[in-house]
């Protein structure tokens, strides 16, 4: 009898931990379509925001940009002698690309120890969260996705130390990330509204429009 209480437990969890992972958008340069796919994403976008106030638009575009919506993300790693894999070049992963030492603050700052780089939820509110302390500690609007980027790149250290000015690769990453939170901005006014009031309980008063 135990055993059998053992393989079902082990059989919920493996379901639940299947069921977080949501399977990576076909299109990733239209966030109606991403969001018709995975509904729950606008939920967890949203709520980020009203927490920490980087808009919706710029946290989906910070994560096209680090993972491509791949919940499992990680760098390539290195290879030894041109062909032995080795090492990865950071710990960064997940959806926001985050490493351990900044995920570890996170973590400890609010207080959520269950939270997991591979669900978008954690994700997005790791996005806000930094965001925030960006534009605590450097002052950069949270209406500056490019420059907020940069500053999540680099570190604040780094951003400060300006040393992102001659890097042509980031300069580019960053000016995509701009691009897209605007093309993401602009789709959300045509598709929102659908996303807003989806549930049946969701009319009139009870609707988060």
């Amino acid at each position: 009898m135990g055993r059998l209480l053992m393989l079902l437990l082990l059989l919920v969890t493996l379901a639940w931990l299947t069921g977080c992972a949501a399977s990576q958008p076909q299109r990733a340069d239209n966030i109606c379509t991403i969001l018709d796919d995975n509904p729950r994403w606008y939920d967890y976008a949203r709520e980020s925001e009203e927490r920490w106030g980087t808009p919706m638009a710029t946290q989906f575009a910070f994560v096209r940009q680090e993972s491509s919506f791949r919940h499992d993300a990680r760098p390539p790693r290195t290879r030894l002698l041109g062909f032995i894999p080795w090492r990865r070049p950071s710990t960064a992963y997940g959806y926001a690309q985050a490493q351990n030492p900044v995920w570890g603050e996170y973590l400890e700052a609010e207080g959520s120890f269950f939270a997991r780089r591979t669900h978008m939820k954690h994700a997005l509110d790791f996005i806000g969260w930094y965001n925030n302390n960006t534009h605590q500690r450097l002052g950069i609007s949270k209406q500056n996705p490019r420059h907020l980027y940069l500053a999540y790149h680099q570190g604040h250290t780094g951003y400060r130390r300006r040393n992102w000015e001659n890097n042509s690769t980031l300069l580019r990453a960053a000016t995509r990330v701009e691009r897209t939170a605007q093309n993401y901005a602009a789709q959300l006014q045509e598709c929102e509204e659908r996303f807003q009031c989806r549930r049946f309980w969701q009319f009139g008063p009870f609707c988060d429009a």
